[in-house]
């Protein structure tokens, strides 16, 4: 399970948040994987954990100490205590710790574990937090003048995703996706009347920092769907929805940002509902007119 809601109030995590941007590189790398996999740091050894991380022993060792603590012991049985008493909770059922046993797991466990993990993930985003995360999002984007949408490499579809519902709405949203190195150049006219709605997730496409800082220096302001309160994002966000990505496979998921993006998209329509219908009735006349999809099933070719 992903570290968004697992210990959200939890005192160790605020400590590391509140100290990450003062730890070297590589008890960045540390600390990060400490934050987003919370149940991993109390059942597996510092070893193994170090391993998963990509660190030395020695590293998790240090990044105790710079947080004041006697050693790692300290961090793993915090880790250990606090989720002792989450161990009945849906998304604690749902996500079970794999270990290296496991690697040669049927097809059938391992989709029936993704899509519990999957379903974890989605429950969390209905927690409290969580929801005014959204709501407040929202509110920022139905008060901007144009909404720029910028997410790369995997993040595309996200984006692409919320840029193609909103045009059904009408004409808000400017995407920013162009050929030959001009995904920034929608930025030309964009000022402080316009908000910058951003995805990214670990590794964070280098592009797409950049261009949300431009767009922060230019006066947008900045909505953020990323994966973790050490996200670079964060800092720069007027608001940031974090959402989980990990998952039981070898790829990082991106439904739950999937599911904040369609979120944002109906909480956006639902600010006017006369208006979004009557956009949808038009949109619905235009692409009849384009004859864009099947009414029956096309005859076969003998």
């Amino acid at each position: 399970m992903g570290a968004i809601q697992m210990l959200q109030n939890d005192a160790m995590r605020e400590h590391i948040i509140s100290r990450f941007d003062e730890m070297s590189p590589q008890l960045q790398q540390a600390a990060r994987y400490l934050l987003e996999h919370p149940r991993e740091v109390a059942l597996v050894s510092m070893r193994e954990l170090s391993r998963n991380a990509g660190v030395q022993p020695s590293t998790m060792t240090r990044l105790a100490k710079f947080l004041g603590l006697s050693g790692y012991e300290d961090i793993r049985a915090h880790h250990a205590e606090a989720i002792r008493f989450r161990t009945d909770g849906f998304a604690a059922r749902a996500m079970q710790h794999t270990s290296e046993g496991e690697q040669d797991v049927a097809g059938a466990q391992l989709s029936r574990r993704m899509l519990q993990g999957l379903a974890a993930q989605i429950a969390q985003l209905s927690e409290p937090a969580s929801l005014d995360r959204l709501s407040a999002a929202a509110e920022q984007l139905a008060h901007a003048r144009k909404i720029f949408v910028l997410g790369l490499r995997s993040c595309h579809s996200v984006a692409w995703q919320f840029h193609y519902v909103m045009t059904l709405l009408g004409d808000k949203t400017i995407h920013l996706d162009g050929p030959a190195d001009t995904v920034g150049d929608g930025l030309i006219r964009a000022g402080a009347e316009d908000v910058l709605l951003v995805i990214s997730i670990n590794p964070y496409a280098l592009h797409s920092l950049e261009l949300a800082q431009l767009a922060r220096e230019k006066g947008l302001g900045i909505v953020a769907i990323t994966d973790s309160e050490v996200s670079p994002l964060v800092g720069i966000a007027d608001q940031a929805i974090l959402c989980s990505t990990e998952s039981q496979s070898f790829f990082h998921t991106l439904t739950p940002a999937l599911a904040i993006s369609e979120v944002l998209c109906g909480l956006l329509a639902n600010k006017d509902r006369t208006a979004a219908l009557e956009a949808l009735q038009r949109a619905d006349r235009h692409l009849l007119s384009l004859n864009t999809y099947a009414s029956a099933i096309p005859r076969r070719r003998i």
